[in-house]
Formats: C-alpha cells, structure tokens, sequence
C-alpha cells in the first residue's frame, strides 16, 4: 500500500471517529452497530467525498456494485501449516496424534495443513496424504495403502484370521488360540500370530502336537509351545495319568507334615 492510499484509508478512519463517535452513547454492541448503519446510509454515504467529489453511495450503485462477485458457497478456512518428520512408523505426529504418510517417505520432511475438520500432507507441494482431523491426544488415522507390505500383513493377521489358520492346523492348536483369546485379546493377538508362525518351521503335525502338550498341562502360552518344539519335546508320548510335578510337591519338605500327624485321634 503506497502512503496515499494508506493516508486516504486513515482519512476513513479519522472521518468516522469525529463525525459519528462524538456524542453519542450505546448500550450494548448491536445498538452501536445499528446506529452506525443508520448513519452510512443517511449521512456518510450522501455526503460529497472531498477526493472524488461524489456521493459515496452514487459512487458505489454506479461502479463499485457491478464489480463485485458472489462469496463462494463453502467459506475459507483457516488452515495451519506445520513442518513434520514421517517416523519409522509410517506416522506424523501433529497435536499429540498421529498420521499416516506412504512409506516410501520414510524419515523426510513433509509440511502438513491442518483445518478445522481435515488434515492434510504434503511432499514437495504433491498432496500425499489426506485424513479427517483427530480430536483427542493419543488417537491415530492410519490408511492402509500407506504401510508397507510386512506392516500390512501383520496388520491383516487379526483374531479371525489366527483363528481360521490354528483351525487347519488341528483342533488342539485351535483350542490354544482360543484358550489365548479368552481374555485380553489384543494384547494376545501377537502371541497367536507368532504361534501359527511356529507351524511354518517346525510343520503343522508337530505343533499340532505341542498345543496338546501344553494344554494337558494347562500352560497355554507362546513360550510354552516354542520351548516345547525347540526341545522336541512334541515328540514325546504324553501320559494322560501321569502329571510331572515339582520335587515341592513329591518329595520331604522342611515343614511338611506326615498323613499319620494330620490322623485325627
């Protein structure tokens, strides 16, 4: 803006506060505004402007008016850009959550713009990523096409997947994943996935067969059925009649007590 015009702007300015401020009083906002109306409209605006020598309102019905155009049907938003890093997840973190960006872009600087309902994601002014805006600390918005090809099919390996695979497996593993699922499943769901793997090292036939040892000994974890491959013992005959116990429970213990002491006489 050159100083004349910048001056003409002030002389607006100054023209309002002196002919329509002085003694006047308002009670509340609207009554100000509606005053203020009343007076571009009666006195300001059919006055001869001192540069143009027209009144303002002519001015505006024969010039102005033609050159305005209609305000677009959805309004602008406010946007707010911000510089961030895609982290080896696959994730930007803006506001305490987190987006998703391809990860092919791992590790690069990336500007996201955030609105009032969306948040976008930009590499090198191509749009890369487009998620709704999260509200909470903490949430995520992850789209799929974004991970890469080891992160999506470990994703793909939900419950009814593990379920569906420890099925064809036999019924002892099917049992196990269940038994797994029986409470916590989510924080199970890693377990399962690493069990169902076991059967492509050691075949479906032998952990068929560590799933039944480990449940005959109500033991149904992931550690258990791997220790039992890795020390063969699957290969072993499981005695239905027979539970092996701690030395605690068969042998003379320092305060043990004899059957004949617990008689009652």
């Amino acid at each position: 803006m050159t100083d004349n015009a910048k001056g003409r702007v002030e002389s607006g300015v100054k023209y309002v506060k002196n002919n329509f401020v002085p003694l006047r009083q308002f009670r509340s906002l609207s009554e100000a505004n509606g005053q203020l109306q009343r007076w571009l409209m009666e006195t300001a605006g059919n006055r001869i402007h001192g540069t143009t020598r027209q009144k303002p309102l002519t001015l505006f019905a024969e010039t102005e008016k033609l050159m305005l155009q209609a305000l677009p049907d959805v309004p602008p938003q406010l946007a707010q850009w911000v510089r961030v890093k895609l982290h080896g997840n696959c994730h930007v973190q803006f506001e305490k959550s987190y987006y998703s960006a391809p990860f092919r872009l791992v590790h690069q600087s990336l500007w996201l713009k955030a609105t009032d309902n969306a948040v976008k994601i930009y590499h090198n002014l191509e749009l890369v990523a487009v998620h709704p805006r999260l509200k909470r600390p903490g949430l995520k918005s992850t789209v799929d096409e974004h991970l890469p090809p080891e992160a999506l099919a470990y994703k793909m390996q939900d419950p009814q997947w593990c379920l569906k695979q420890a099925q064809s497996i036999g019924p002892d593993c099917h049992q196990f994943i269940r038994a797994l699922f029986a409470d916590r499943v989510l924080d199970n769901l890693r377990a399962a996935q690493g069990v169902i793997r076991l059967g492509k090292k050691y075949g479906a036939k032998r952990l068929e067969a560590a799933c039944q040892r480990a449940l005959f000994f109500d033991n149904p974890r992931y550690r258990t059925v791997k220790s039992i491959l890795s020390q063969g013992l699957d290969q072993m005959p499981l005695d239905h009649d027979t539970v092996l116990l701690s030395p605690i429970y068969t042998a003379s213990a320092r305060f043990m007590r004899t059957g004949a002491e617990l008689q009652v006489h």
